[in-house]
């Protein structure tokens, strides 16, 4: 039996849905601050979007560059309403969450925080309008590593759980993102490590104290690393990546693609950017690349829905 504390904290999780602050525009309404989880005694948050016709179908934007993440602060990737728009005149019901941050907290901290995320809106999509079982999910960067470590180990919930958001599965049905880190045991060629080495010194406290001797590095690089986790089960997937890039390396995601073909996975692509490097310009306004990312979601989400 769930004991007084459980109830009224399960109680707070879904009113909150509705307490933050609401407002529209032509695109639709925004709802923000909503509480999808807490961490320390600190709320985690995503602002919701919905559209003026909804099609039933969510897609959870993980607000994540460099492993940080911010609803407005500056100099940190924050919540931009614009870059939501066209997922919105589609009909998409967009969900921006916010994750913790390096250097406080650590990749693997970060991709627990994506699973509650996922599980809070199954939990709630009736609340939202949408269907449970028609959720996708985006990032770049390493939103797009978090994006993947998802739609590779989206998993069950626990049923025996107190807390009901954790009963439900954190798995997703679709996935696309922009030039994600994807296999940090060789990043960039064999036996090249890139947990917080080479072009991943410079966020070497993203990864943790694992991240100091070889040993943890070796263990840390397989567990956040995408590619060691991709079934058969993977979900459609496309990948966007530009072949100039130096940052992530183009390795990345071809590794992956041909992993993924390999198991036996199906619906996976990757579009190479010409002379591309991490990103381009303000690369979520590319109307060539956002298109793929609306089309990708409208073949495999909104085409199945009701």
């Amino acid at each position: 039996m769930m004991s007084i504390r459980n109830y009224v904290r399960s109680m707070i999780t879904i009113v909150v849905v509705w307490s933050g602050a609401a407002h529209c525009d032509e695109h639709g309404r925004r709802i923000e601050d909503v509480v999808y989880g807490r961490k320390f005694g600190l709320a985690m948050t995503m602002d919701v979007f919905e559209p003026q016709m909804p099609n039933k179908c969510g897609l959870i934007f993980l607000v994540n560059g460099g492993w940080l993440s911010s609803k407005a602060t500056p100099l940190m990737v924050t919540i931009r309403p614009e870059d939501y728009h066209p997922f919105l005149e589609r009909g998409y019901t967009m969900f921006a969450v916010v994750t913790s941050s390096q250097p406080r907290f650590t990749i693997s901290e970060q991709m627990e925080d994506v699973h509650r995320a996922v599980r809070f809106i199954r939990a709630n999509a009736s609340k939202f309008g949408v269907r449970p079982d028609r959720l996708g999910i985006l990032g770049a960067s390493s939103g797009g590593q978090l994006t993947l470590s998802v739609a590779t180990q989206g998993r069950v919930g626990k049923a025996d759980s107190t807390d009901p958001i954790d009963r439900e599965s954190s798995a997703v049905q679709a996935a696309v993102c922009f030039f994600p880190p994807m296999d940090f045991l060789n990043y960039g060629g064999p036996s090249l490590s890139g947990v917080g080495e080479g072009p991943m010194a410079p966020l070497r406290e993203a990864f943790g104290p694992r991240a100091v001797s070889e040993e943890g590095r070796k263990a840390l690089g397989r567990e956040l690393s995408p590619i060691y986790h991709v079934t058969k089960e993977l979900p459609p997937t496309l990948i966007i990546h530009g072949d100039a890039d130096e940052v992530v390396p183009l390795q990345q995601s071809e590794s992956f693609v041909q992993t993924a073909r390999r198991v036996g996975a199906r619906n996976i692509e990757l579009i190479i950017r010409k002379g591309k490097g991490h990103g381009w310009g303000d690369f979520w306004k590319s109307a060539d690349d956002t298109s793929a990312f609306v089309d990708w979601f409208d073949r495999h989400l909104r085409d199945r829905a009701d």
